[in-house]
């Protein structure tokens, strides 16, 4: 019985053969085993002292238990003396520097009769194996996304100046139907995380409703194994899309092991296929590694009858949420303090955003994504503006400014045309006249505010007058009008025609001069 045991099945026909007399000899003829091996069984059936029908009415199994007890290393009195031990040794062997000669050198001290190096590794092992099992998990369909980045890079080169420049490669799977998903971004920034992410949700067409990430800055702030920190960015992007983030425990890559695993597969089949072509620009690396995945997930698995995308089509795909119209957008916080001139200062863009006036002085929230800026104030929306990446400039809303500053800045030729046309034809002709010299305009409209002041405080009539005059004599200046309405002038009134002379005797006509001209 020192060599490899027996079926149970056949021992089972000995001990019937054996309970009905048959001899050793026959039996070991009869069955097809050696005369020793008959012996030792019937010795060890006799040793029992049990019914042999109880025997037979036992499972192959616990049968086989009754005649091969184990591995006899367990029942040596330096296990039970090293059992003990192992839990400590465990321990000590996640500590810097300590290794497991070091702990052997150490129990040896300890334990006068103890085992050789071999073994002793061999039943740390062991220890550590029962101690840590592996637990089997059940997925639904279209539950969770586990997401990752590989450990190694893929590379283009820049066309114009050769450089070759590697980028990082986004990996996540549906853990039901294995279907997984790749592509290549320039860095783990936070930026290029959400970017793979919300195109990877794009590729399946839907959003599931939990999402695993490792324990990578972009995802998560610090790691926790109970509550760890998810990046604020990343809490938008599921509030966004509907979903949950739970994040894997640090330092437990079998909470996420399918899309550790799926990282292997896309080192096989899409690194290893695409090892000899060149690739100019992120772009057409993107292609071809979709192109490398859509025929990952097309393969037939090993042990099943069907491919990872026939899984995902059937019983997946139509259970994964349905995908906001509005794509995401990151979204970045500041709480800054809105300056006198009711505008904050974005430094991100050094670029300057106006608030309501009514602010000034405040402390507002802004959350600005890629294209806009919101400014919130007491829980409220008050702005809101088109992101703006020129540095040093404003944006600035009109409605945001008080009266005076509103009006300063919509000063315009036509402006004061209407306002005085509004106010009286001869002062709309006079202001059309102003701005038909050749002058800067902060000077005329500087002239049509005083203008403006003057009419406030003349009568209607008395400021035609005036302002005939001023046209008559082409002189449109705050000076001259102020002078004329303060002096009362008024264009002369048009002469009579001159009356006769009243009838009499006494006249000197032609002939009576020229007689006085002959004298002289």
């Amino acid at each position: 019985m020192a060599g490899k045991p027996k079926p149970m099945s056949q021992i089972k026909q000995l001990i019937r053969l054996y309970q009905a007399g048959t001899g050793k000899k026959t039996i070991a003829r009869d069955l097809g085993l050696s005369k020793n091996t008959v012996k030792a069984y019937i010795s060890k059936l006799q040793s029992l002292k049990v019914d042999l029908g109880e025997l037979l009415s036992l499972d192959d199994p616990v049968l086989e238990t009754r005649f091969h007890a184990g591995n006899p290393a367990y029942k040596d009195t330096r296990y039970e003396q090293l059992k003990p031990l192992l839990g400590d040794f465990i321990k000590e062997l996640n500590k810097t520097g300590v290794t497991r000669h070091l702990l052997w050198e150490e129990y040896k001290e300890l334990v006068p009769h103890s085992y050789s190096y071999s073994q002793f590794c061999y039943h740390l092992w062991q220890y550590t194996l029962a101690s840590h099992p592996s637990m089997v998990l059940a997925h639904k369909p279209g539950e969770k996304l586990y997401i990752d980045f590989a450990g190694k890079k893929l590379s283009y080169t820049d066309p114009e100046t050769g450089e070759v420049i590697y980028c990082e490669v986004f990996v996540a799977c549906l853990p039901y139907s294995d279907y997984g998903f790749a592509m290549a971004v320039p860095s783990q920034r936070i930026e290029d995380f959400i970017y793979a992410l919300s195109c990877c949700l794009h590729d399946l067409g839907g959003g599931p409703q939990v999402l695993v990430p490792d324990n990578l800055k972009s995802a998560i702030v610090k790691a926790s194994h109970y509550e760890p920190d998810v990046n604020r960015a990343l809490e938008d992007f599921a509030n966004h899309y509907q979903c949950t983030v739970i994040p894997a425990r640090a330092g437990k890559p079998k909470d996420k092991a399918l899309v550790e695993n799926q990282v292997k597969l896309i080192y096989n089949r899409v690194y290893a296929r695409l090892r000899k072509r060149q690739f100019f620009s992120l772009g057409t690396l993107n292609e071809a590694i979709a192109q490398m995945v859509r025929l990952h997930n097309q393969t037939r698995m090993q042990q099943k009858p069907y491919s990872r995308e026939e899984c995902f089509v059937a019983d997946e795909k139509h259970l994964l949420k349905a995908l906001p119209e509005q794509a995401y957008e990151i979204k970045y916080y500041r709480e800054l303090k809105v300056a006198k001139n009711n505008h904050v200062f974005l430094a991100q863009d050094k670029h300057y955003y106006s608030v309501p006036y009514q602010y000034t002085g405040m402390k507002v929230k802004v959350i600005y994504t890629r294209s806009l800026v919101r400014i919130y104030a007491k829980g409220n929306q008050v702005a809101l503006h088109k992101r703006n990446y020129r540095p040093g400039t404003y944006s600035t809303d009109p409605s945001h400014l008080c009266s005076q500053h509103r009006h300063y800045l919509e000063r315009s030729p036509d402006y004061y045309k209407n306002k005085a046309r509004a106010y009286d034809a001869c002062l709309g002709k006079l202001f059309e006249q102003i701005f038909t010299q050749d002058k800067y305009p902060e000077q005329l409209y500087k002239s049509c505010d005083g203008l403006l002041q003057l009419a406030r405080n003349t009568s209607k009539e008395q400021l035609r007058q005036a302002c005939e005059v001023a046209l008559a004599y082409q002189n449109y200046s705050y000076t001259f009008m102020r002078n004329l309405l303060t002096n009362k002038v008024t264009l002369p009134t048009r002469q009579q025609p001159p009356k006769p002379l009243p009838q009499h005797g006494n006249k000197r006509g032609k002939s009576y001069f020229q007689t006085i001209l002959n004298l002289f």
